[in-house]
């Protein structure tokens, strides 16, 4: 066996990002999300709209805080999606791109309805929030990912020097 005469130690890692967002994995979150979005819309302005005429007092109350902030997060996925996606397709840098994220913010802390209040929800909009609540960890989860990967040091690069050494002494080693 020949050791290779070139050795490429200046090659920068793969950013899990810039992958990510021109996978086929990202193609279908993007579809997942707008499908959700789209479907919750069709609720609340439909079938979710008689349901919420028909509740009592307090429910009625759950159901507008509740619709309301699922709205919101569905509005905070749409557009992080929507920027993943302009990333994606060239039309704005990761950079331009992370300014814009921080004007949406992807808010991980949520107050929601009591148990009580929840259970005395339309079971298909309960159903709504704990698909948007899903979809919204993960993409939670993604961001950290991206942000991490974009933000992480890059190596410092290898003293060639040692590394010619290192080259050296593996080839005249006695012992392989």
């Amino acid at each position: 066996m020949k050791e290779p005469d070139v050795i490429k130690l200046d090659a920068d890692p793969v950013r899990f990002g810039q992958s990510f967002v021109g996978s086929e994995a990202f193609k279908a979150l993007f579809q997942e999300g707008m499908e959700l979005i789209e479907e919750t819309a069709a609720y609340l302005d439909g079938d979710g709209r008689e349901e919420s005429r028909q509740l009592v007092r307090q429910a009625s109350l759950a159901y507008a805080s509740e619709s309301m902030r699922l709205t919101t997060r569905l509005m905070q996925i749409a557009s992080w999606l929507l920027l993943q996606r302009a990333v994606a397709e060239g039309e704005m840098s990761p950079d331009q791109a992370q300014t814009e994220k921080n004007r949406v913010r992807l808010n991980s802390k949520d107050a929601s309805a009591s148990i009580s209040d929840f259970e005395a929800l339309p079971v298909r909009l309960r159903e709504l929030i704990g698909l948007a609540a899903r979809l919204h960890a993960r993409i939670l989860h993604l961001d950290r990912l991206i942000t991490e990967g974009e933000t992480a040091p890059r190596p410092a690069p290898a003293n060639p020097v040692a590394t010619q050494l290192g080259l050296l002494q593996k080839a005249f080693d006695p012992s392989e």
